[in-house]
């Protein structure tokens, strides 16, 4: 079981599971810095001057030590754009890949 672990790593498998997870994670952070940092204040000053992720829905105001209940549904927004931005580069990366590959299509002559 070793011998095949040292090869399944020296196939070079895990080297590019990792870079992908690096760079996913460092383009996660680029989204987010895009989504909150540049179209949240857009979206707010048309929705006059709204801050997303302040939107809630409060269940039950803080009383004393007890934290309020509320459904922070701004945050849930944000992370929906932020979604909408990744598939939309993912679609994007794969579409061009794909066409990348495209091998030229026989033309089949009619019978």
């Amino acid at each position: 079981m070793l011998k095949e672990f040292k090869t399944f790593i020296a196939q070079g498998n895990v080297l590019d599971l990792a870079v992908g997870v690096i760079i996913g994670a460092a383009f996660g952070k680029i989204v987010n810095s895009l989504v909150e940092d540049i179209l949240n204040p857009i979206i707010g000053l048309f929705l006059g001057g709204v801050d997303l992720s302040n939107l809630k829905i409060v269940l039950k105001e803080a009383v004393g030590e007890t934290p309020e209940v509320a459904i922070r549904y701004g945050n849930f927004l944000n992370i929906t754009i932020q979604f909408i931005i990744v598939a939309f580069v993912i679609f994007m990366v794969v579409k061009g890949a794909n066409s990348l590959r495209k091998k030229p299509a026989l033309i089949a002559e009619p019978v």
